[in-house]
């Protein structure tokens, strides 16, 4: 027996980035459900009026309707949408799972005054990224299939009220740098790893890959996950 999972995908993907994972977990009898963010399914949205509460509405819905406390994995930039999730409903939320991603209680980008955030080129991608592990069919198939991010998300502060989730038993996945690395960044205070300075039940995984594991070591990160889901199930 195990809890449900919920998949969450970071910048510019849709469900179908966990596809790989999400059929590994299913093969292992698990629950489980991807979801595609608000103003994420498609490059013809209209994302202009899109901001932070409406991606942790769309969590929450789903979070709700599941039959039982899930585990909520949030990969990247969905890390500030999962934190305030939890904040709205922990009581639904058996265990949250950052991968490669963070408990943001500060905006990503407060500065950023477009209307959408275009995935950055080739190049950019591979200055800013780890890409180890990817294929280069995988990266064609990223760039084909990516949809702009909204700008609002980039800007909004997560509203976080509800001491609670603080309490979420919560898993920090390392992929793309070390959980060394990732601890000496909260230290030097950046918003996008707040929470992980406040959380009470906190465990560091390393998983050395790209930044996108679901794709790089999407057998591992399934089994980790899968873990996490049995543990995490009632009785």
């Amino acid at each position: 027996m195990s809890a449900p999972i919920v998949l969450v995908p970071g910048f510019w993907l849709g469900a179908w980035a966990w596809d790989e994972v999400a059929v590994v977990l299913r093969a292992d009898g698990h629950d489980v459900l991807a979801l595609t963010l608000p103003g994420l399914e498609s490059v013809d949205t209209d994302r202009s009026a899109i901001g932070l509460p409406d991606h942790v509405d769309a969590i929450c819905e789903v979070v709700e309707a599941a039959g039982a406390p899930v585990v909520l994995a949030v990969h990247s930039g969905a890390g500030g949408a999962g934190y305030a999730a939890s904040d709205r409903v922990p009581e639904r939320i058996a265990a949250l799972v950052y991968v490669d991603s963070g408990p943001a209680t500060g905006a990503l980008d407060p500065a950023f005054d477009g209307v959408e955030l275009h995935l950055p080129s080739a190049e950019e991608l591979a200055a800013e990224e780890n890409l180890d592990g990817l294929t280069e069919e995988q990266l064609e198939e990223f760039r084909r299939r990516a949809v702009p991010e909204p700008g609002g998300i980039l800007r909004a502060v997560p509203e976080l009220t509800n001491d609670a989730r603080l309490d979420v038993p919560s898993t920090a996945v390392c992929t793309g740098f070390s959980s060394d690395q990732y601890q000496a960044a909260l230290r030097e205070g950046y918003a996008w790893l707040g929470g992980f300075g406040e959380l009470r039940d906190l465990t560091w995984v390393d998983l050395p890959t790209s930044h996108w594991p679901m794709w790089s070591r999407p057998q591992e990160l399934a089994a980790l996950l899968g873990d996490v889901a049995r543990a995490a199930a009632p009785g």
